[in-house]
C-alpha cells in the first residue's frame, strides 16, 4: 500500500521522516521518500503554508503519481476545550470558512450564492484501514488568517460552530476530490483558539503525537 504523507511545514513531520530515513528528492525538493521503496511504504510532501500552495504542490505532485492514500498531516488550534493539547484528532469535515460574500452583518456562504461548494469530506476514515487505532472525531474549517481576536472568534463559533482550524485542510480535500485521490486528514492539537498567546501553545507535544500516530499507523497498514 503506497502512501503519501502531505504537511505544511517540515518540522511537522521531522521525526517521521528521520525515523524512516526519507531523503529529500533530488528532482522534486518539497518530497522526501526512501532510498530503496522496499524501506518504506510512504514518501512525504512539503507543501508550505496555506491553502493555495497546498492545492498548487498536490496538483502538480498527484497526477504523476500513483497512491492508495494521502493524509494531511499537521498541527491545529482547537475551539473545542474538551479536546486536550497535544490529543490527535481525525477530521471528519472541513470547510472553507472565508468563502462567500458579506451582506453586512451577515455571511452568505459559495453554497448559498449559488458558486460551488465550501463544505468537504474525507474519502474513508481510519476504521476502514486499522481497528487498532480510535482518533477523536472533529470537525473542521480552513481559514487564512488563524483566529485571534475574541470578538472573531465569538462570529465564527456562532456561524460554523467549528471544534478545530487549520490553514489547509480544506484546500487538501479539496484537491483530492478533484484528483480523485482517497485522502484523510489528520490533525494534532497544538493550542486552544483564543487571543494570541504562545505561552499556552504545546506545538512540540502534538507534533510528537502526530509523529507517533504516522508511524503507528503505518506498521499496521
Amino acid at each position: 500500500m503506497r502512501i503519501l504523507l502531505v504537511a505544511a511545514t517540515l518540522p511537522e513531520i521531522t521525526p517521521l521522516v528521520e525515523a524512516l530515513s526519507l531523503h529529500q528528492s533530488a528532482d522534486e525538493p518539497n518530497l522526501y521518500t526512501a532510498r530503496h521503496a522496499s524501506l518504506a511504504n510512504c514518501s512525504v510532501l512539503i507543501t508550505g503554508v496555506g491553502m493555495v500552495p497546498t492545492a498548487f504542490a498536490l496538483a502538480r505532485h498527484l497526477p504523476r503519481n500513483v497512491y492508495h492514500l494521502v493524509i494531511n498531516v499537521g498541527i491545529a488550534g482547537s475551539f473545542d476545550r474538551n479536546i486536550p493539547l497535544g490529543d490527535v484528532v481525525e477530521i471528519t469535515e472541513d470547510t472553507f470558512a472565508e468563502l462567500g460574500a458579506e451582506d453586512d452583518k451577515k455571511f452568505i456562504s459559495i453554497e448559498k450564492l449559488g458558486f460551488g461548494a465550501g463544505i468537504f469530506k474525507p474519502t474513508s476514515g481510519i476504521g476502514h484501514f486499522t481497528k487498532k487505532i480510535n482518533l477523536t472525531k472533529a470537525t473542521a474549517i480552513t481559514v487564512n488568517t488563524v483566529h485571534g481576536n475574541e470578538d472573531s472568534i465569538a462570529a465564527i463559533a456562532e456561524r460554523l460552530n467549528p471544534q478545530l482550524e487549520s490553514m489547509e485542510g480544506a484546500a487538501f480535500f479539496y484537491a483530492c476530490r478533484e484528483l480523485k485521490v482517497p485522502c484523510l486528514q489528520i490533525r494534532a492539537v497544538s493550542n486552544y483558539v483564543e487571543k494570541r498567546n504562545r505561552d499556552n501553545w504545546q506545538i512540540g507535544l502534538a507534533v510528537k503525537n502526530l509523529n507517533n500516530f504516522a508511524l503507528n499507523f503505518l506498521n499496521l497498514v
